[in-house]
């Protein structure tokens, strides 16, 4: 038996990585004051299609759908906005007294897709939403987090790409600037733009197949046809940025691939030359209408979602060492099976008082136990014979001095306090 094409295994140092880069994640959403939360891994195939767009690759192309026991049409999730909006429309979060209601989620999701570095189909991302704000400071707080998230976990040459697709008004104002462009070439394009032309021009500036032709290059960009009220929002957005000191560009070529955008979209990227032309590492941007057709309030929207194996990658590619905890504190050796249940009871002891602790459960030589503990970057270790179950006196042996302690069993709490601050110092 084999994992599934497109989906890998966490063990091991890389699961150690996981856990460390999420705990950031974690840590940093406190600071932040946003909440966590959870939605189900599948959820009814119209919330996507209604959600993130009939025309989107991502659901005529790339979605996990099946129909269940109940004859309903459901989807493993493809992206994470679209059930977060349909749980902050079911649980009625719009009707809190404090708002803007702001979230964070991280979890698996599924998109068949050509499996290739750094994209999977099974896949995790990290992601935050805000809702009930039109405020610019929020689009720029948002486009913050990855960014500091980055420059934390010591990557460089963070660089935000921005652009505005502006409301409403201005969206239709360039919808039919883009029909007017590519209609009379239309022909010479690829079978997917054609569909695209019919049902969301928009999409055609997405695609690969004819990106480097001349028409495209020359389609008309989305800010000359923002309103006065998009421009200014824009502005405000750019500002911000400034005064958070982030560095940003105007891409009018970044309009991301989901049909919810609307005002701010942007990218971030690292300078990371393994990575060529291929270096953002998120994106996001304002949804204004996104709730509505969730069946929800009318309710302003903006988030960003990142993938997590290109992040991995990326700090692998730049050879960024995560200080997560690689050894433990002490390694419990008892001498023979008579010592065992002596042996667990002092591990217990440890592990209850906060310390990272092991034992020998393969019942090696003393030597391989030693090598067992050097395995594990034990500190210390602490030998279980026939005489320290007597007098309740235990050896500790650091593990890296090699000196030796006799320590009273009701004090090995405050011997591992003292002798851990030390080191630590």
């Amino acid at each position: 038996m084999q994992k599934p094409k497109g989906t890998y295994d966490v063990f091991g140092e890389r699961g150690k990585k996981e856990l460390y880069i999420r705990g950031l994640m974690e840590t940093l959403m406190n600071k932040y004051n946003y909440e966590y939360v959870d939605t189900p891994i599948f959820e009814a195939s119209e919330l996507f299609h209604r959600g993130v767009g009939e025309t989107t690759d991502i659901v005529t192309k790339e979605t996990y759908d099946f129909v269940d026991r109940g004859e309903r049409n459901m989807t493993l999730r493809p992206e994470g906005t679209a059930g977060v909006v349909r749980s902050f429309v079911e649980n009625k979060m719009y009707a809190r007294e404090s708002m803007p209601v702001k979230v964070w989620y991280f979890g698996p999701m599924f998109r068949y897709e050509r499996p290739q570095s750094g994209r999977y189909r099974q896949f995790k991302q990290f992601g935050v939403e805000v809702f009930g704000s039109e405020d610019a400071l929020v689009d720029a707080e948002v486009i913050s987090i990855p960014v500091n998230l980055y420059k934390i976990l010591g990557l460089k040459g963070i660089k935000v790409n921005i652009n505005s697709l502006g409301d409403k008004e201005s969206r239709e104002n360039y919808r039919e600037a883009l029909i007017k462009h590519f209609e009379p070439v239309i022909d010479t394009l690829c079978e997917d733009c054609k569909e695209r032309f019919k049902k969301n021009p928009l999409r055609i500036l997405d695609c690969k197949i004819d990106a480097d032709k001349e028409i495209m290059k020359t389609a008309p960009t989305t800010i000359d046809y923002l309103n006065d009220e998009s421009r200014t929002h824009f502005e405000n957005v750019k500002k911000y940025l400034e005064a958070l000191g982030i560095d940003y560009v105007v891409n009018p070529r970044v309009v991301r691939g989901l049909d919810y955008y609307t005002h701010t979209v942007f990218e971030v990227e690292a300078d990371i030359p393994s990575f060529g032309a291929q270096n953002v590492l998120c994106g996001g941007g304002r949804y204004n209408g996104l709730v509505e057709q969730v069946g929800g309030p009318s309710t302003n929207g903006v988030g960003f979602a990142l993938g997590f194996e290109r992040l991995i990658n990326a700090l692998e590619a730049e050879n960024i060492e995560l200080p997560y905890e690689k050894e433990i504190d002490a390694y419990v050796i008892p001498m023979s099976d008579n010592e065992k249940a002596y042996g667990f009871d002092v591990l217990q002891t440890l592990r209850m008082s906060g310390f990272n602790a092991d034992i020998d459960y393969m019942s090696r030589k003393i030597g391989g136990n030693f090598k067992q503990a050097d395995r594990l970057n034990s500190k210390f270790v602490i030998i279980i014979g026939e005489e320290e179950t007597k007098s309740n006196i235990l050896t500790i042996k650091n593990n890296r001095t090699k000196e030796e302690y006799k320590v009273s069993k009701e004090l090995v709490i405050d011997f591992f306090d003292d002798n851990l601050e030390k080191e630590e110092h």
